[in-house]
């Protein structure tokens, strides 16, 4: 497992987000939600422009093994996408804290960005998940 960045926030559902100082924020998949998913042949992002609730599915990363959404960690509208991606879909495996982010979003409140879980808290919830 690689070591998780410190200035990143987490959500309970493996998603990681770091804040920009243009107000937007990155999103991501965990190194742990990319390792349970094995390697990823397809991912669909989201439209630019498009605007979500938190906890809404707003993307689908697909593996050899499975499928599975992505959800939207912060109310906003998505700003920005990763569109190498589309062809590269493996650099989520190889660089999932880098150059395998998904999307930015600017947020609708960016006060919710607090409530997000800092990386000690993060690990302990992996700590959790593994007892």
């Amino acid at each position: 497992m690689s070591e998780i960045p410190g200035q990143l926030k987490f959500t309970r559902d493996h998603e990681w987000v770091r804040e920009h100082d243009d107000g937007t924020v990155e999103v991501g998949i965990t190194d742990h939600a990319q390792t349970a998913l094995g390697d990823l042949v397809f991912i669909e992002l989201p439209d630019t422009g498009g605007s979500f609730t938190a906890h809404d599915a707003c993307c689908v990363v697909e593996s050899v093994k499975a499928a599975s959404d992505v959800y939207c960690p912060l109310a906003g509208t998505i700003v920005n996408t990763n569109e190498i991606l589309i062809e590269k879909p493996e650099l989520v495996n190889d660089d999932p804290y880098g150059e395998g982010w998904l999307f930015r979003l600017r947020p609708d409140l960016p006060g919710e960005l607090e409530g997000l879980l800092d990386d000690k808290n993060y690990e302990r919830l992996l700590a959790e998940d593994n007892e």
